[in-house]
């Protein structure tokens, strides 16, 4: 008699453009390695497979044909091709991972923690009227192939969502939401770098930054990525950061 086949588990990220060479692949992949016990298969979605380490599975990215009016950018709305029925025929749980994370903690509990949809729940810096339900979307897990009305739904009514969401996170929070499928990652396991790993004014400009306890990944949105954090830049004038040291100890391969 057979043994029952194992559960399949993988790690997906997406990489378009030039913004992210693909070291930020490799480091991503050396960093879930170390990190989650096991077996997986790690996945990138991209348009541009160069230079990324052959334990990456490659794969294009499914077709959005998102109509963009001139100028306009196109976000990251390509997230949500990761809700295709059938994406390239993987089978089983997908926890999505931004290219720009960087993984301090244990992964396994991410597999593990209850629930259908879970995603980061945005950070209460954002909370202007009582409770917010929009999640960020640099970590999220799901059943591959279950959400597909999620994406049916944006395909069918693009400029109707784009006109009401700010962003795709925004849209697949409401729209899991509203079906009674959206939970949460438990606070403290994907603090902000900006809001909860720099040091309260005055003292960032002699304290470093720091990865707050419980930690598991450290998100790093808006301002500045790893590199720049390692090397104590951020883009907006007058906001001081001294050189986070500690990227260099997780941010490798």
């Amino acid at each position: 008699m057979n043994a029952p086949q194992q559960h399949q588990r993988h790690i997906l990220c997406m990489k378009w453009g030039t913004k992210y060479g693909p070291e930020y692949v490799n480091r991503l992949y050396a960093m879930v390695r170390r990190h989650l016990s096991g077996e997986f298969n790690f996945v990138c979605l991209t348009d541009d497979d160069a230079g990324i380490r052959p334990e990456v599975q490659c794969l294009p990215i499914p077709p959005l044909n998102l109509q963009l009016a001139p100028g306009q950018r196109d976000g990251a709305w390509k997230k949500l091709t990761t809700f295709e029925a059938d994406l390239h025929g993987l089978r089983g749980t997908a926890l999505f991972l931004d290219l720009d994370v960087v993984i301090v903690g244990g992964l396994d509990p991410f597999f593990e923690q209850p629930g259908e949809f879970l995603i980061i729940h945005d950070y209460p810096r954002f909370w202007r009227f009582g409770q917010r339900i929009t999640g960020n979307s640099s970590v999220y897990r799901f059943e591959l192939g279950a959400h597909a009305d999620v994406l049916a739904y944006f395909r069918t009514h693009m400029d109707e969502v784009q006109a009401s969401y700010r962003n795709e996170q925004a849209f697949l929070s409401r729209f899991l939401h509203a079906q009674g499928k959206l939970s949460y990652w438990p606070e403290g396991w994907c603090p902000s770098f900006k809001y909860d790993g720099i040091p309260a004014w005055p003292s960032n400009y002699w304290r470093e930054p720091f990865v707050p306890e419980g930690a598991r990944i450290m998100i790093f949105h808006g301002e500045c990525n790893p590199p720049d954090a390692l090397e104590g830049r951020r883009n907006k004038r007058f906001h001081h950061i001294q050189p986070a040291r500690w990227v260099a100890r997780h941010w490798h391969e």
